[in-house]
């Protein structure tokens, strides 16, 4: 059993790394596609800024996930582990067609879905997801009206500056604005990998209350403190992702939704991170995909509603849609296959 536990906390960790890999699009689109910053010191940049949140937010995060959406009586390791595999999966497969789907609905999709299918519904703890279900709608809204908001507020600033001298002034302004949304981003996303492993430690304490040595870290009585190591692994996790970066993503949030110039890159990645702050900072686990998007659409909208190509757009909504769900089936089946070959 240990060395079950000790190879899931591998794969979210793994997980951890993809959702960097997947999710770098959402922080460093924007800049890349105003040609701010060339990819390769644009994933550099955001990847610093990944890991930075490790000592600027708390862990609010990692509690609601780990202990605040499935009852962890149900949760064995097969069912993490069940969780995780259909994440993965459904990222890998909306990385391949270039969607940026949400890693974090995957996650919690998975986790869900592979809870269900060893307990039924019961295993769902409701208030747990009222905050999360309605941030699906209302992050992409408060994206768009930030960054709509901010791009009107900056015409209006900078009407009567030559438009040369506004987009040298925005070209230093999105190495801020690029900055704050990775921050956010590592802030809210690295929580939901540490809350998977809080929920799977504190449901397999009794294996490690009396273990010695290196393995006496994975004891865990509860969720009310989030061991040093799993932060410090997580953030390094999905800063490493970001490294590797998403390049079909970040073609379609850079280039595809609407063009974008260095005054509207600022006014997205500024809506999109304040967005992602608010909701870190009262423990909601929000989509950095949803926000982003939303906000790039907003700062798009407020030069010309048909610079956004709609078409580009519905097309990442109906991803969206899918992700709870498909990640659900195929965390469920993921399970099954666990629980037939591991009685864990």
């Amino acid at each position: 059993m240990a060395t079950y536990v000790i190879i899931i906390v591998g794969i979210a960790f793994l997980f951890d790394f993809i959702n960097g890999f997947h999710d770098s699009a959402n922080a460093i689109a924007t800049v890349v596609g105003t040609r701010v910053l060339k990819p390769l010191y644009a994933v550099g940049w955001a990847a610093i800024f990944n890991f930075a949140a490790a000592f600027v937010v708390g862990t609010a995060v990692a509690r609601t996930i780990g202990v605040g959406m499935i009852d962890v009586a149900v949760v064995t390791p097969s069912v993490v582990l069940g969780g995780l595999l259909g994440a993965i999966i459904w990222n890998l497969i909306t990385w391949y067609f270039g969607l940026p789907s949400s890693s974090s609905h995957a996650l919690i999709g998975g986790y869900a879905g592979a809870a269900v299918a060893r307990a039924g519904f019961e295993a769902i703890i409701p208030s747990g997801w009222t905050n999360t279900l309605l941030f699906i709608v209302l992050s992409p809204i408060i994206g768009m009206i930030l960054g709509f908001t901010l791009m009107v507020l900056t015409y209006w600033l900078f009407h009567r500056v030559p438009a040369g001298k506004v987009d040298r002034i925005f070209r230093h302004g999105q190495l801020v604005s690029s900055a704050l949304f990775s921050l956010s981003h590592g802030a809210n996303d690295a929580q939901k990998t540490m809350g998977i492993i809080v929920g799977l430690l504190v449901a397999t304490q009794g294996e490690f209350a009396h273990a010695t040595g290196p393995l006496r870290h994975l004891y865990l009585p509860s969720a009310d403190h989030i061991p040093l190591w799993v932060e410090m692994i997580a953030y390094i996790a999905i800063s490493l992702g970001t490294l590797f970066g998403g390049w079909r993503i970040i073609h379609t949030m850079g280039n595809r939704i609407t063009r974008l110039k260095p005054v509207g890159g600022f006014a997205a990645e500024a809506g999109g991170a304040l967005s992602i702050l608010l909701a870190t900072t009262f423990g909601i686990p929000v989509s950095t995909t949803h926000t982003i998007t939303g906000s790039i659409v907003g700062a798009g909208m407020a030069h010309r509603v048909t610079s956004v190509r709609w078409s580009i757009a519905t097309r990442i909504v109906w991803a969206w849609l899918l992700t709870i769900p498909a990640a659900a089936l195929f965390a469920a089946v993921a399970y099954w296959i666990l629980a037939a070959l591991v009685h864990a």
